[in-house]
């Protein structure tokens, strides 16, 4: 039965092929006479985890959809290092042409994106556009330099040159960014000596002296001058040399997505500052309220994104060990008063912490002054309100407890000489006393004794 079957089914497979032809020729050419596409997208910002992850997934869509280039705009003050590497790794491994572009006029490629414009294959920039300041800024801000040699014949030979570093660490940093920035300078056949020079002096660039000096390509007014620019110009790529056509490109915009935003929002260091103070306020108010539940929960996802992103920021941990001294005085203000002395301490370590938590000079990736002046003002508010309330509450008059009965009166339900019985707040007490008591007379508590007043008569 199985070999009477298989012609038949032969037969059908074949007409039914026959039948799919004409749709699949007509696909085919519909995807042949596809225009040529360019993927265009734009970076405003610092370079940081969020921009890399948004570049990277724009090269894989690139290389998805076969386009013929890619442009990015750029205008960025700098950004992380560990972002930039990650985006120039991409660049160079690209089989898609990189074009950035330095753009629209009164744009800079400060810092990190003097490195992305030696990576890119065609570096372009509009004018009255700059680049350079490329130097390494390490997190926490510079080392203290060592004192100079008090022996003058060895001063002259230990002498370093202009521009450079004093310790070992910041030259280490320095001398690995010349190495990186001068490699990328070789391969894109760029200016090496000025890229050196932006790393070691941190010096800048106008566009049409970077055009000049060959450290840049191409400088355009707009996108379309740009690519009637590229067209027929040959680059290199890993694949090897591509000729651009960049006549009739239609244009593809490449925009964030939802999670390049919220990332965006997270690693703001003034977003994370305030997740971080946000979660502890919570817990600490969970703690002083158990089982309401909602302030803890909060608490701990506010921390939790904070740490999410103090893992992805350089943070200084000196200044986040400062801001939770800080804040644990301050609240130590609130039950050990100390008359200030803790609350103030508090405030000048949550101040100095929050000024440190991310002082590293990196561009766009420090907290906003006002910001911290702001949390300042509100802990040192919070903790003179707790000193005011302590101090009223000592003023107060006693309303609970055994102390309270010493401010009361009594009235004297019998006569007694010694032991009797006493009525106070509506309430019958044992009462002793030193003088006879008459029913009905008021009576002044001196001492509670557990069950037992020692009474006088208020007149006394």
């Amino acid at each position: 039965m199985a070999h009477t079957k298989s012609p038949h089914r032969a037969v059908v497979g074949a007409r039914l092929l026959l039948s799919l032809l004409p749709l699949l020729a007509w696909m085919g050419a519909a995807w042949a006479e596809r225009p040529p596409a360019l993927l265009h997208l734009e970076i405003r910002d610092a370079i940081g985890p969020a921009t890399s992850s948004f570049f990277l997934r724009a090269l894989k869509r690139a290389q998805e959809r076969n386009v013929q280039l890619v442009v990015l705009e750029m205008d960025t003050p700098g950004g992380l290092d560990s972002a930039m590497r990650e985006m120039i790794q991409a660049i160079l491994a690209s089989p898609v042409p990189v074009v950035i572009y330095v753009s629209p006029s009164g744009a800079r490629a400060a810092s990190a994106g003097t490195y992305l414009l030696y990576a890119s294959h065609v570096a372009a920039m509009a004018p009255a556009t700059n680049l350079g300041a490329a130097t390494p800024i390490q997190i926490g801000g510079p080392q203290p330099s060592k004192p100079e040699d008090d022996h003058p014949r060895d001063k002259d030979k230990n002498e370093q040159p202009a521009g450079e570093p004093d310790s070992a660490l910041e030259r280490k940093a320095v001398n690995d960014a010349v190495s990186y920035i001068r490699g990328l300078a070789e391969l894109r056949d760029r200016n090496a000596d000025w890229g050196e020079a932006a790393v070691r002096q941190a010096v800048s660039l106008t566009a049409r002296v970077a055009l000049e000096q060959k450290v840049i390509d191409v400088v355009a007014t707009d996108l379309q001058d740009l690519l009637h620019q590229l067209d027929g110009r040959k680059v290199k790529t890993r694949f090897g040399v591509v000729q651009l056509a960049t006549q009739g490109l239609v244009t593809e915009e490449f925009t964030a997505d939802w999670r390049t935003k919220v990332l965006s929002i997270l690693t703001n260091p003034n977003v994370a500052y305030l997740l971080m103070l946000a979660g502890i306020y919570g817990l600490l108010l969970e703690g002083y309220n158990p089982g309401s539940f909602a302030p803890g929960v909060v608490g701990a996802v506010c921390l939790l994104l904070a740490l999410y992103a103090f893992q992805i920021l350089s943070v200084n941990y000196a200044g986040l060990a400062l801001i939770a001294l800080g804040i644990a005085l301050i609240v130590a203000e609130a039950f050990a008063p100390s008359f200030g002395a803790l609350g103030v301490g508090g405030v000048v370590a949550f101040t100095i912490g929050s000024v440190m938590l991310f002082e590293g000079q990196v561009p766009g990736f420090r907290i906003a002054r006002g910001l911290i002046g702001g949390m300042a003002v509100t802990a040192a508010f919070v903790m003179l309100l707790s000193a005011g309330m302590f101090m009223r509450s000592r003023r107060a008059r006693v309303v609970t407890g055994a102390e309270q009965l010493l401010q009361e009166h009594a009235v004297a339900l019998e006569d007694f000489d010694s032991v009797g019985r006493v009525d106070i707040r509506g309430e019958i007490w044992r009462a002793v006393t030193r003088a006879p008591v008459k029913k009905g007379v008021r009576l002044k508590v001196l001492r509670v004794d557990g069950l037992t007043l020692e009474v006088a008569p208020a007149e006394e």
